[in-house]
């Protein structure tokens, strides 16, 4: 199935589906969980356009690369261009919406290439290796440092985190981004994932969602 961004509500919104870029270790607990040191810068990396999958209707994931772990973020559509260190007014006014999405990792595959010191682009870009659910729009967040990001897997919670508890928060990390490389309109930023990673098995069903706002439902076909 191809993506194209939407709200939550149905409306297609006309941005192309540009670059993600995620952010590994920005919950402390989630980087001692996999025995991981803390950054003291956020550690960015990305993921291209054609890995981006919707959740509706369902994912499929690799069944002959190993374990593929779940990831939960809050990921931030970008809606105007930002370069050079915008101002956070400047941030604000470009954000255009706020969704659950999960970020897979061929953990298996990740664990090798990390052994070798070698980039992650074949444990983290894959096919279907960022599912997306629809955005919120930007102003029905009233506080980008006070969203919750929660996963749901076969009826018990898995993931429950706060953007409150990210080591860069999220208008500050999008400034720091914007700092070294332009974001479009149609960019997402994925702002990294709270503790309770895990692998995913086939036929699991998913409820994704940010805390008070609308719940999406997904499946691992």
């Amino acid at each position: 199935m191809s993506y194209q961004h939407q709200y939550s509500d149905g409306t297609r919104i006309h941005f192309p589906m540009g670059k993600v870029v995620c952010v590994g270790r920005n919950y402390a607990e989630h980087a001692k969980e996999l025995n991981n040191p803390v950054p003291s810068e956020p550690l960015l990396f990305i993921k291209p356009g054609s890995c981006v999958v919707p959740l509706e209707g369902g994912f499929a994931i690799p069944q002959d690369r190993g374990a593929v772990h779940y990831e939960a973020e809050i990921a931030v559509l970008i809606g105007k261009p930002l370069s050079r260190k915008p101002s956070r007014e400047e941030v604000l006014d470009a954000i255009s919406g706020y969704a659950p999405a999960l970020d897979l990792t061929l953990r298996d595959v990740q664990a090798k290439l990390k052994e070798k010191g070698y980039p992650w682009e074949l444990a983290k870009a894959f096919d279907g290796a960022f599912v997306l659910a629809p955005f919120v729009p930007g102003d029905a967040i009233a506080d980008p440092a006070d969203i919750g990001i929660r996963l749901t897997i076969d009826g018990e919670v898995r993931q429950d985190g706060n953007s409150r508890d990210m080591l860069y928060p999220i208008v500050p990390l999008i400034q720091h981004i914007a700092g070294h490389f332009s974001l479009q309109a149609g960019d997402v930023v994925s702002t990294g994932t709270p503790a309770g990673v895990g692998p995913l098995r086939s036929g699991a069903e998913l409820v994704l969602e940010l805390v008070g706002q609308p719940r999406f439902h997904g499946r691992v076909l």
